[in-house]
């Protein structure tokens, strides 16, 4: 039988800031010195109150959490290229995109302590509440893009997921559906390399996860994800790609997660050291800091007194979290609805 290519592609990966601190000038976005500083700053931010969390954890302060270790410059880098207007659609796994964005932590800290009234979203925030089932936000990321286009609203809609999200049906559905509509979606997949005991070699064939973009007609791009300024500069083209009504972007972060899937799992059962200690070597926040070393943005004594000033407010922001009131169990009813039926009515009368 004669053959005949009928499609040809190719998938970009993106680089800037390398293992030690250099950067290629020439793709380099425009920062200037104090948002170079900011990202850094908001890098140490996600980093330590990581480690907060997980020792509240070990407390039994807050319940089961899911760590971001490894995975910070991926989640800042992006959130930084959001706009205001633009909406997220997030899994549980964005911490370091919520705190960049501006949400509280100690509201995040009184949704993990099992207050759901800590995803009750700030109204100056376009941010959906965490997504705890794996992918099945893509195709609401896909919904709210369909919106936007239809109201002619110049925003872009970006939504995350893991490398194992890739897996899941509504990943597939989102996706073509942002494809046949040409929708203003930026879907970034942290690649962290495990969907909890499963390797990614196990979660498909393809070479790469961006190609995937290709099947639904649209372009797909890998970064190195433990690269901030990859991250940012991709998220930003695509938004304003998306904003142009040039359709959407997948963006592949190739990253890490340096410890457990979540403070039920125990990574060391499956995973071999070797690989872990590799990638700490990659480590996102320690490039920075070889670059900004390099600047003159950083040295020992600006380290100390933004860590300091950093777990200062993580303190007040755990205060904060410990000592809200406790919930209503009127709250049961009142969020069913836009308003409460007569029969709710009656029975909240006995609280």
């Amino acid at each position: 039988m004669p053959e005949r290519v009928i499609a040809d592609f190719s998938v970009k990966h993106l680089s800037i800031l390398d293992e030690k601190g250099g950067v290629d000038e020439l793709l380099m976005p425009p920062l200037k010195d104090e948002q170079i500083v900011d990202m850094y700053r908001m890098l140490l931010f996600t980093r330590l109150a990581d480690q907060y969390a997980l020792s509240l954890q070990r407390e039994g302060r807050i319940g089961t959490y899911p760590p971001v270790l490894g995975q910070e410059a991926a989640q800042v880098g992006s959130a930084f290229a959001i706009g205001k207007a633009d909406w997220v659609f997030p899994t549980y796994r964005e911490l370091g995109v919520y705190l960049t964005m501006g949400y509280p932590l100690h509201l995040l800290l009184r949704y993990w302590a099992g207050d759901e009234r800590g995803l009750k979203i700030p109204d100056d925030l376009n941010i959906f509440p965490f997504c705890i089932p794996v992918g099945t936000h893509v195709p609401h990321a896909a919904g709210a893009a369909m919106g936007a286009k239809l109201k002619r609203e110049e925003i872009a809609v970006i939504t995350y997921f893991g490398d194992g999200g890739t897996s899941k049906g509504d990943f597939h559905e989102g996706l073509n559906m942002a494809g046949v509509f040409k929708l203003p979606v930026v879907a970034i997949c942290q690649n962290n390399q495990w969907a909890i005991s499963v390797p990614r070699e196990r979660q498909t064939a393809s070479k790469t996860l961006a190609q995937k973009a290709v099947a639904y007609g649209f372009e797909g791009i890998q970064v190195d994800g433990n690269d901030i300024f990859a991250v940012y500069k991709s998220t930003l083209e695509a938004i304003n790609k998306a904003k142009e009504g040039k359709g959407p972007t997948f963006i592949e972060c190739f990253t890490y997660r340096m410890t457990d899937h979540t403070t039920a799992d125990d990574a060391e059962r499956y995973r071999p050291k070797e690989e872990v200690e590799e990638w700490k070597e990659k480590d996102p926040i320690l490039r920075m800091r070889l670059f900004m070393e390099r600047k003159g943005l950083w040295n020992e004594q600006f380290q100390r007194g933004t860590e300091e000033n950093l777990k200062k407010t993580i303190e007040e922001e755990i205060k904060k979290a410990e000592s809200a009131e406790p919930a209503s169990p009127k709250e049961i009813f009142l969020y069913t609805y836009k308003a409460p039926s007569q029969r709710q009515i009656k029975q909240m009368e006995g609280f």
